[in-house]
C-alpha cells in the first residue's frame, strides 16, 4: 500500500527534479512559468495527457498493443512487494526476496516486445528488439554482482541482508540462526557495517550493479531502445495519452526499484550511516529500535535518502554522457562487465570460504 501511493508521488517529484537537474547541468532555468519555480508544470502536463485521445493504429495487433503498458508496469510494481523499508517493516517478507525480485522484474522484457511487435511500426519493433537484447545482456553482470552479496551474506532475504549491516544485527542473528552460518557482526554500525566497507571488493561489484541497472532502466548512456535521433521514440512510438504515461511511470518506478535494491545490498539498507564511535553514540541517536515508530521513521528516511542519491547520479549520467553505439554497448556488457563480474564472484567464494 505504501508504494502504491509513493511511486506515483515519486514520479511527480522525479520528473520535476530531472528537468531542474538537466537545466542546471546545461546552464539554463528549466520549467519556470507554471506555478512558482515551475512546480505545477508536471500537473499541467498530466492534465494534457488525460485529454489526449487514446489512439490505436489501424494495422496494430490491438490486444498486444493495449495490454503491453500494463504488463510492463505490473512487473515493475510487483518488485516492490519484497523491499524492506525499516526494521520489522517489509512487504511480503519472502525468504527468497532477491530471487523473486529479479525474476518478476525480468517480465518487463515481455511487455517491451509486445509493445514493439503490436504497434506494427518498424521503429517500434527495432526499439523493442534493442531493448530485449540490451536487458538480457546486462542481466548477467547485474546478477553476478548480486550473487556476490548473496554468497557473502548467505541469504536471499533482503530484510536479513539489511539487519547484517547495522547495530541491531546481534539480537537479530539469533532469531534467524545466522550464528550457525558464521556471520560476524558488531555493535559499531553505521557505514563501517555496510557491505562495501566490510568486503572492499564489493565496491567494484556495486559499480557493475549501477552500470547494469542503467541499462536495465533504458537510461542514458544506454537509451538506445528509445534513441530519438534514429527511432523517433522506440518501442512506445505509437502510444499516446495515459498509455504512454504508463511507460514513463514504469521507467521512473524501475529507477526507484533498482536504487532501493542497490541501497539494500551494498549501502546499509535502512540502517543509519553514522557509526557508534567514542562516547557519542550516533548510530543509537539516528536510528530506532525494531518495532518502534522511531525505528520505522528513521528506517524509511535512510533507505529513501540512499535511493534518491542513486537516482540523482542516474540523472547526472543521463545529462552528462553521450549515448553509446550498439557495438559499444554489447562490448561493455559481454567483454568488460561480465568477465569482471565472474572474477568478483570467484573472489567472493574464496573470501567466504576462508572466513575473512
Amino acid at each position: 500500500m505504501f508504494f502504491l501511493l509513493f511511486v506515483p508521488g515519486f514520479v511527480v517529484i522525479g520528473v520535476y527534479l530531472e528537468r531542474k537537474v538537466s537545466a542546471f547541468i546545461q546552464d539554463r532555468m528549466g520549467p519556470m512559468e507554471v506555478g512558482k519555480w515551475g512546480l505545477l508544470q508536471l500537473f499541467a502536463d498530466l492534465l494534457k495527457l488525460l485529454q489526449k485521445e487514446d489512439i490505436v493504429p489501424k494495422a496494430a495487433d490491438r490486444s498486444l498493443f493495449l495490454v503491453a503498458p500494463f504488463v510492463i508496469f505490473l512487473s515493475v510494481f510487483t518488485g516492490f512487494a519484497v523491499v524492506p523499508l525499516a526494521p520489522d517493516l517489509a512487504g511480503s517478507g519472502a525468504a527468497v526476496g532477491v530471487f523473486f525480485l529479479l525474476t518478476i522484474v525480468s517480465i518487463d522484457v515481455v511487455g517491451l516486445l509486445m509493445a514493439g511487435w503490436g504497434s506494427n511500426n518498424k521503429f517500434a519493433l527495432f526499439g523493442a528488439m534493442r531493448a530485449v537484447a540490451q536487458i538480457i545482456s546486462y542481466e548477467i553482470p547485474l546478477g553476478l554482482s548480486i550473487l556476490c552479496v548473496v554468497m557473502l551474506t548467505q541469504t536471499l532475504d533482503l530484510q536479513l541482508i539489511s539487519y547484517q549491516q547495522g547495530i541491531y544485527a546481534n539480537e537479530t542473528t539469533y532469531l534467524f540462526g545466522m550464528r550457525q552460518l558464521g556471520i560476524e557482526v558488531n555493535a559499531v554500525g553505521g557505514f563501517l557495517s555496510w557491505n562495501i566497507i566490510r568486503n572492499p571488493f564489493l565496491l567494484l561489484a556495486y559499480i557493475i550493479f549501477f552500470i547494469a541497472s542503467l541499462a536495465e532502466c533504458n537510461r542514458a548512456p544506454f537509451d538506445l531502445p528509445e534513441g530519438e535521433s534514429e527511432l523517433v521514440a522506440g518501442f512506445h512510438t505509437e502510444y499516446s495519452g495515459m498509455r504512454w504515461a504508463l511507460f514513463m511511470l514504469s521507467e521512473y518506478g524501475m529507477m526507484l526499484l533498482v536504487s532501493l535494491l542497490g541501497a539494500i545490498l551494498f549501502l546499509g539498507s535502512w540502517n543509519t550511516p553514522f557509526p557508534n564511535i567514542g562516547p557519542i553514540k550516533l548510530a543509537d541517536w539516528t536510528s530506532g529500535e525494531p518495532g518502534t515508530w522511531f525505528g520505522y521513521l528513521t528506517g524509511i528516511f535512510w533507505i529513501l535518502s540512499k535511493a534518491m542519491l542513486g537516482i540523482l547520479i542516474q540523472m547526472w549520467a543521463r545529462w552528462t554522457l553521450p549515448r553509446l553505439r550498439v557495438d559499444q554497448l554489447m562490448y561493455l556488457g559481454w567483454k568488460v562487465l561480465t568477465p569482471v563480474g565472474l572474477v568478483l564472484f570467484f573472489i567472493s567464494g574464496i573470501w567466504r570460504l576462508v572466513g575473512i
